[in-house]
């Protein structure tokens, strides 16, 4: 590891885009290296910037051009605010650790959180969770992240065979949200069910089947009120029958126009965002 940047000292240090460190960078966009590592990448300067301003304690390393550290300035004075190792490379070199940084990206320590941390909270119980089932687009996970962000969600939860949330094409899409609330990886959904159930919140599937309709006037959405963990299924089949048994309730969300159905990311903002009023009210 060089020595870290300071000031406005950001001289050009990496100038060979088949430097072994710059295959190790690259090396992250799969699963595998960033199992042995404990490491993942972060690419992009949204990305970047949220996780330098919430989980700079997590950034190993942080690397741009010369071109975008004069552009996202921002970026740079909070990395050197925290103290984080700042590498300036050619645009070959960025080009080369990832097509997709736009000169900006940051390796970061892969530590998760456990689904027992976020229930047991630190005096706070959460009142919004969102569980993804098998879903496997990194696109689609990421969308949802930054929709249960927005929709103030105390946690996500990818169950089941659901893509790593490491994933360079998750964390970019989340926006950065990635790093504003806890998201937990790779439990059973029937385990991960039962232990937010004990937790105290109540469990509701988001599928076409379901007999209660989301914003009925004649029954109303009273029941969000209290503590909710919703579940939405894989981008192609949904829930099946045995993971919407596991839900206290299966509301859907009701089609006006012609639609056949709505996309994982509009599902659960219309949910997600339903429950966030209940609970402002």
């Amino acid at each position: 590891m060089t020595e870290r940047s300071t000031g406005s000292d950001l001289t050009l240090s990496l100038s060979n885009a088949k430097a072994e460190r710059i295959k190790q960078v690259r090396a992250l966009s799969g699963r595998s290296a960033r199992s042995k590592t404990g490491r993942f990448l972060v690419e992009g300067p949204q990305a970047v910037r949220e996780a330098v301003r919430f989980a700079p304690e997590r950034i190993r390393d942080l690397y741009l051009t010369e071109d975008t550290a004069a552009r996202f300035s921002e970026i740079v004075a909070d990395a050197q605010s925290a103290d984080l190792y700042i590498h300036v490379g050619t645009a070959a070199v960025l080009d080369a650790m990832s097509p997709d940084g736009q000169g900006v990206v940051a390796v970061m320590d892969n530590s998760g959180v456990s689904l027992d941390e976020v229930l047991d909270g630190s005096g706070t119980k959460p009142r919004l969770i969102a569980v993804l089932s098998n879903v496997r687009d990194p696109g689609n996970a990421g969308a949802a992240i930054r929709v249960a962000d927005a929709a103030g969600a105390d946690a996500v939860v990818l169950a089941g065979e659901s893509v790593d949330p490491a994933n360079p094409k998750v964390v970019r899409a989340s926006a950065g949200s990635i790093f504003h609330l806890p998201v937990v990886r790779s439990l059973p959904l029937d385990d991960a069910l039962a232990a937010i159930a004990e937790a105290g919140l109540r469990i509701i599937a988001a599928d076409s089947s379901g007999t209660a309709e989301l914003g009925d006037a004649a029954t109303g959405d009273e029941f969000l009120a209290g503590p909710t963990a919703w579940v939405f299924g894989n981008e192609a089949w949904g829930l099946r029958e045995d993971e919407l048994a596991l839900a206290d309730s299966v509301v859907r969300i009701p089609i006006y126009g012609r639609a056949e159905s709505l996309n994982l990311a509009t599902a659960a903002s219309v949910c997600l965002y339903a429950s966030a009023r209940a609970h402002q009210a």
